[in-house]
Protein backbone atom coordinates (compact mmCIF):
# COMPACT_ATOMS: atom_id res chain seq x y z
CA UNK A 1 0.00 0.00 0.00
CA UNK A 2 1.54 3.58 -0.84
CA UNK A 3 0.37 5.12 2.36
CA UNK A 4 2.27 8.70 1.51
CA UNK A 5 0.09 8.98 -1.83
CA UNK A 6 -2.55 9.26 1.19
CA UNK A 7 -1.03 12.04 2.29
CA UNK A 8 -1.75 14.10 -0.51
CA UNK A 9 -4.74 12.71 -1.48
CA UNK A 10 -5.43 14.10 1.68
CA UNK A 11 -4.08 17.73 1.47
CA UNK A 12 -5.41 17.40 -2.17
CA UNK A 13 -9.28 16.90 -1.14
CA UNK A 14 -8.79 19.42 2.05
CA UNK A 15 -8.15 22.11 -0.07
CA UNK A 16 -10.80 20.90 -2.97
CA UNK A 17 -13.08 21.32 -0.19
CA UNK A 18 -12.94 24.87 0.53
CA UNK A 19 -15.51 25.91 -2.31
CA UNK A 20 -17.86 23.14 -1.39
CA UNK A 21 -20.51 22.60 1.52
CA UNK A 22 -18.04 22.23 4.07
CA UNK A 23 -18.73 20.00 7.33
CA UNK A 24 -16.68 20.42 10.72
CA UNK A 25 -14.88 17.12 9.85
CA UNK A 26 -12.92 17.81 6.60
CA UNK A 27 -10.75 15.33 4.89
CA UNK A 28 -7.10 14.80 7.47
CA UNK A 29 -4.45 13.08 6.25
CA UNK A 30 -3.43 9.53 7.65
CA UNK A 31 -0.24 9.43 10.09
CA UNK A 32 0.55 5.37 10.06
CA UNK A 33 -0.64 2.39 8.12
CA UNK A 34 -2.88 1.50 11.15
CA UNK A 35 -4.73 4.28 11.01
CA UNK A 36 -4.80 4.12 7.22
CA UNK A 37 -6.47 0.98 7.15
CA UNK A 38 -8.97 1.87 10.21
CA UNK A 39 -10.12 5.21 10.07
CA UNK A 40 -10.30 6.54 5.82
CA UNK A 41 -13.34 5.15 5.46
CA UNK A 42 -14.45 7.24 8.58
CA UNK A 43 -12.20 9.95 7.17
CA UNK A 44 -13.98 9.67 3.43
CA UNK A 45 -17.54 9.87 4.99
CA UNK A 46 -17.06 12.73 6.53
CA UNK A 47 -15.80 14.50 3.23
CA UNK A 48 -17.26 18.12 2.60
CA UNK A 49 -17.88 17.04 -1.01
CA UNK A 50 -20.67 14.75 -0.11
CA UNK A 51 -23.85 17.26 0.20
CA UNK A 52 -25.73 17.41 3.20
CA UNK A 53 -28.50 15.46 1.82
CA UNK A 54 -26.78 12.40 0.49
CA UNK A 55 -24.96 12.53 4.61
CA UNK A 56 -28.32 12.51 6.16
CA UNK A 57 -29.12 9.05 4.27
CA UNK A 58 -26.37 7.46 6.14
CA UNK A 59 -28.71 6.63 8.38
CA UNK A 60 -31.00 4.81 6.37
CA UNK A 61 -27.88 2.74 3.65
CA UNK A 62 -25.15 2.26 6.64
CA UNK A 63 -22.07 2.76 4.49
CA UNK A 64 -19.63 2.17 6.83
CA UNK A 65 -21.11 -1.22 8.33
CA UNK A 66 -22.29 -2.42 4.58
CA UNK A 67 -18.60 -1.71 3.38
CA UNK A 68 -17.16 -3.14 5.94
CA UNK A 69 -18.92 -6.34 5.80
CA UNK A 70 -18.29 -6.59 2.21
CA UNK A 71 -14.45 -6.13 3.05
CA UNK A 72 -14.11 -3.12 1.06
CA UNK A 73 -10.29 -2.28 1.28
CA UNK A 74 -8.75 1.13 -0.09
CA UNK A 75 -6.07 -0.74 -2.51
CA UNK A 76 -8.88 -2.83 -4.09
CA UNK A 77 -10.14 -2.76 -7.51
CA UNK A 78 -14.11 -2.15 -7.04
CA UNK A 79 -16.48 -2.04 -9.55
CA UNK A 80 -20.18 -0.88 -8.96
CA UNK A 81 -22.78 -1.62 -11.01
CA UNK A 82 -25.32 0.99 -11.92
CA UNK A 83 -24.07 3.12 -9.48
CA UNK A 84 -27.01 6.04 -10.34
CA UNK A 85 -26.03 9.67 -9.66
CA UNK A 86 -23.57 8.26 -7.55
CA UNK A 87 -24.49 8.26 -3.92
CA UNK A 88 -22.23 5.47 -3.13
CA UNK A 89 -19.32 6.72 -6.08
CA UNK A 90 -19.13 9.82 -3.84
CA UNK A 91 -17.53 7.23 -1.10
CA UNK A 92 -16.29 4.68 -3.04
CA UNK A 93 -14.16 6.90 -5.72
CA UNK A 94 -11.88 8.68 -2.78
CA UNK A 95 -11.71 5.85 -0.71
CA UNK A 96 -9.62 4.01 -3.79
CA UNK A 97 -8.62 7.16 -5.88
CA UNK A 98 -5.02 6.41 -4.57
CA UNK A 99 -3.91 2.97 -4.24
CA UNK A 100 -7.15 1.27 -5.67
CA UNK A 101 -9.51 1.66 -8.59
CA UNK A 102 -12.91 2.68 -8.81
CA UNK A 103 -14.75 1.76 -11.67
CA UNK A 104 -18.84 2.89 -11.82
CA UNK A 105 -20.56 0.52 -14.40
CA UNK A 106 -23.54 2.49 -16.20
CA UNK A 107 -25.74 0.58 -19.17
CA UNK A 108 -25.32 1.69 -22.54
CA UNK A 109 -27.99 3.69 -24.45
CA UNK A 110 -29.99 3.92 -21.27
CA UNK A 111 -33.33 6.30 -21.08
CA UNK A 112 -35.11 8.14 -19.04
CA UNK A 113 -34.08 8.18 -15.03
CA UNK A 114 -30.98 6.60 -16.68
CA UNK A 115 -29.70 9.17 -18.72
CA UNK A 116 -30.31 11.61 -16.16
CA UNK A 117 -28.43 9.56 -13.40
CA UNK A 118 -25.73 9.13 -15.66
CA UNK A 119 -25.41 12.45 -16.35
CA UNK A 120 -25.19 14.05 -13.24
CA UNK A 121 -22.63 10.96 -12.29
CA UNK A 122 -20.29 12.50 -15.05
CA UNK A 123 -21.42 15.55 -14.11
CA UNK A 124 -20.09 15.01 -10.42
CA UNK A 125 -17.09 13.37 -11.39
CA UNK A 126 -15.98 16.41 -13.42
CA UNK A 127 -16.69 19.24 -10.95
CA UNK A 128 -14.63 17.92 -8.51
CA UNK A 129 -11.30 16.27 -10.08
CA UNK A 130 -9.13 16.54 -6.85
CA UNK A 131 -11.77 13.38 -5.32
CA UNK A 132 -13.14 11.90 -8.32
CA UNK A 133 -10.09 12.57 -11.02
CA UNK A 134 -8.91 8.63 -11.00
CA UNK A 135 -12.34 7.30 -11.07
CA UNK A 136 -13.38 5.29 -14.30
CA UNK A 137 -16.89 5.39 -16.24
CA UNK A 138 -18.07 1.95 -18.18
CA UNK A 139 -20.40 0.92 -20.00
CA UNK A 140 -22.54 -2.27 -20.73
CA UNK A 141 -25.05 -4.10 -22.34
CA UNK A 142 -27.49 -5.52 -20.22
CA UNK A 143 -28.12 -8.39 -22.46
CA UNK A 144 -24.15 -8.93 -22.69
CA UNK A 145 -22.80 -7.36 -20.36
CA UNK A 146 -18.79 -6.89 -19.46
CA UNK A 147 -17.34 -4.65 -16.99
CA UNK A 148 -13.62 -5.33 -17.77
CA UNK A 149 -10.93 -8.11 -18.54
CA UNK A 150 -11.87 -11.37 -16.79
CA UNK A 151 -10.45 -11.41 -12.87
CA UNK A 152 -9.89 -7.81 -12.82
CA UNK A 153 -12.05 -6.72 -10.16
CA UNK A 154 -11.81 -7.61 -6.13
CA UNK A 155 -15.15 -6.87 -5.39
CA UNK A 156 -18.40 -5.64 -7.41
CA UNK A 157 -21.19 -4.03 -5.72
CA UNK A 158 -24.59 -3.20 -6.39
CA UNK A 159 -27.06 -1.38 -4.29
CA UNK A 160 -31.05 -1.65 -4.76
CA UNK A 161 -31.09 -2.76 -8.58
CA UNK A 162 -31.81 -6.29 -8.80
CA UNK A 163 -35.10 -5.78 -8.53
CA UNK A 164 -35.10 -3.77 -12.16
CA UNK A 165 -33.09 -6.85 -13.78
CA UNK A 166 -35.37 -8.97 -12.71
CA UNK A 167 -38.22 -6.94 -14.18
CA UNK A 168 -36.46 -6.47 -17.50
CA UNK A 169 -35.52 -10.28 -17.84
CA UNK A 170 -31.54 -9.84 -17.39
CA UNK A 171 -31.00 -11.09 -13.73
CA UNK A 172 -29.01 -13.94 -14.83
CA UNK A 173 -26.78 -12.07 -17.47
CA UNK A 174 -25.76 -9.23 -14.83
CA UNK A 175 -24.86 -12.25 -12.38
CA UNK A 176 -22.59 -14.10 -15.23
CA UNK A 177 -20.62 -10.85 -15.91
CA UNK A 178 -20.06 -10.62 -12.36
CA UNK A 179 -18.74 -13.54 -12.11
CA UNK A 180 -16.28 -13.01 -15.17
CA UNK A 181 -14.81 -9.86 -14.03
CA UNK A 182 -14.26 -10.83 -10.56
CA UNK A 183 -10.86 -12.67 -9.70
CA UNK A 184 -10.90 -15.95 -7.82
CA UNK A 185 -11.58 -15.05 -4.05
CA UNK A 186 -13.39 -12.21 -4.93
CA UNK A 187 -16.67 -10.90 -3.87
CA UNK A 188 -19.47 -9.64 -4.86
CA UNK A 189 -22.15 -7.57 -2.61
CA UNK A 190 -25.59 -7.13 -2.82
CA UNK A 191 -28.34 -5.14 -1.12
CA UNK A 192 -31.83 -4.89 -2.60
CA UNK A 193 -35.10 -4.75 -0.77
CA UNK A 194 -36.29 -7.82 1.24
CA UNK A 195 -39.68 -9.38 0.00
CA UNK A 196 -41.59 -11.13 3.06
CA UNK A 197 -40.64 -14.57 3.91
CA UNK A 198 -42.47 -16.94 1.24
CA UNK A 199 -42.97 -13.87 -1.32
CA UNK A 200 -42.95 -15.81 -4.98
CA UNK A 201 -41.24 -13.51 -7.60
CA UNK A 202 -43.77 -13.24 -9.63
CA UNK A 203 -46.07 -11.38 -7.11
CA UNK A 204 -44.20 -8.80 -5.70
CA UNK A 205 -41.01 -8.14 -8.14
CA UNK A 206 -43.43 -4.81 -9.32
CA UNK A 207 -43.50 -3.83 -6.09
CA UNK A 208 -39.62 -3.33 -5.94
CA UNK A 209 -39.33 -5.92 -3.06
CA UNK A 210 -37.22 -9.51 -4.33
CA UNK A 211 -37.26 -12.84 -2.50
CA UNK A 212 -33.95 -13.48 -0.85
CA UNK A 213 -33.59 -16.71 -2.08
CA UNK A 214 -34.04 -15.59 -5.31
CA UNK A 215 -31.34 -13.68 -5.07
CA UNK A 216 -29.23 -16.36 -3.91
CA UNK A 217 -30.09 -18.48 -6.34
CA UNK A 218 -29.29 -15.59 -8.93
CA UNK A 219 -25.59 -16.00 -7.55
CA UNK A 220 -24.92 -19.20 -6.81
CA UNK A 221 -26.53 -20.32 -10.43
CA UNK A 222 -23.41 -18.20 -11.88
CA UNK A 223 -20.68 -19.68 -9.87
CA UNK A 224 -20.91 -17.92 -6.83
CA UNK A 225 -21.32 -19.50 -3.10
CA UNK A 226 -22.88 -17.71 -0.37
CA UNK A 227 -20.70 -15.89 2.13
CA UNK A 228 -22.43 -13.71 4.41
CA UNK A 229 -25.90 -12.45 5.24
CA UNK A 230 -26.22 -8.94 7.29
CA UNK A 231 -29.06 -7.20 8.86
CA UNK A 232 -27.15 -4.12 8.42
CA UNK A 233 -29.70 -2.88 5.93
CA UNK A 234 -32.67 -4.15 7.84
CA UNK A 235 -35.75 -1.98 8.67
CA UNK A 236 -37.97 -3.81 10.86
CA UNK A 237 -41.09 -0.83 10.62
CA UNK A 238 -41.31 -1.85 6.86
CA UNK A 239 -44.62 -3.57 6.50
CA UNK A 240 -44.11 -3.99 2.70
CA UNK A 241 -47.73 -3.34 2.21
CA UNK A 242 -47.38 0.29 0.43
CA UNK A 243 -49.57 1.43 -2.35
CA UNK A 244 -46.20 2.03 -5.07
CA UNK A 245 -44.39 -0.41 -3.47
CA UNK A 246 -40.88 0.39 -2.20
CA UNK A 247 -41.19 3.93 -3.98
CA UNK A 248 -44.10 4.68 -1.66
CA UNK A 249 -41.28 5.35 1.20
CA UNK A 250 -38.81 7.67 1.17
CA UNK A 251 -36.74 9.10 -1.22
CA UNK A 252 -38.84 8.63 -3.45
CA UNK A 253 -42.49 9.23 -1.67
CA UNK A 254 -44.41 8.35 -4.59
CA UNK A 255 -47.79 9.25 -3.17
CA UNK A 256 -46.37 12.84 -2.74
CA UNK A 257 -47.98 14.74 0.55
CA UNK A 258 -50.61 11.76 1.40
CA UNK A 259 -49.70 10.02 4.66
CA UNK A 260 -45.70 11.82 4.36
CA UNK A 261 -45.95 11.33 7.85
CA UNK A 262 -46.24 7.74 7.93
CA UNK A 263 -43.66 6.91 5.39
CA UNK A 264 -40.85 8.94 6.94
CA UNK A 265 -41.67 7.46 9.85
CA UNK A 266 -40.86 3.93 8.51
CA UNK A 267 -38.47 5.22 6.84
CA UNK A 268 -36.45 3.28 3.51
CA UNK A 269 -37.43 0.24 3.26
CA UNK A 270 -36.43 -3.32 4.57
CA UNK A 271 -33.28 -4.90 2.94
CA UNK A 272 -31.05 -8.03 2.30
CA UNK A 273 -27.41 -7.12 2.49
CA UNK A 274 -25.74 -10.23 1.37
CA UNK A 275 -21.61 -11.65 0.90
CA UNK A 276 -20.75 -14.02 -2.44
CA UNK A 277 -17.79 -15.27 -3.01
CA UNK A 278 -16.39 -16.54 -6.31
CA UNK A 279 -14.56 -20.01 -5.48
CA UNK A 280 -11.01 -19.90 -5.79
CA UNK A 281 -9.50 -21.91 -8.59
CA UNK A 282 -8.64 -25.72 -7.94
CA UNK A 283 -5.30 -26.41 -7.23
CA UNK A 284 -3.90 -27.74 -10.91
CA UNK A 285 -2.80 -31.66 -10.56
CA UNK A 286 1.15 -30.45 -10.84
CA UNK A 287 0.55 -27.88 -7.91
CA UNK A 288 -0.70 -30.73 -6.01
CA UNK A 289 2.22 -32.80 -6.43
Amino acid sequence: MRYPSMLLLGLALAGAASAQDQPSGALVPPTSASEYTAGQLDRVLAGPWRPAAERARDAWRHPKATLDFFGVRPDQTVVEITPGAGWYSAILAPLLRDDGRYVAAVQAGGGGEARRDEAALRQRFAANPAVYGKAVIVTFDPKAPVFGPPGSADVVLTFRNVHNWAEAGTAAAMFKAFYAVLRPGGVLGVVDHRAAPGAKLEAVKDSGYLPVDYVVKLATDAGFVLDGQSEVNANPKDDRNHPRGVWTLPPTLALGEQDKARYLAIGESDRMTLRFVKPQAPASSASAR
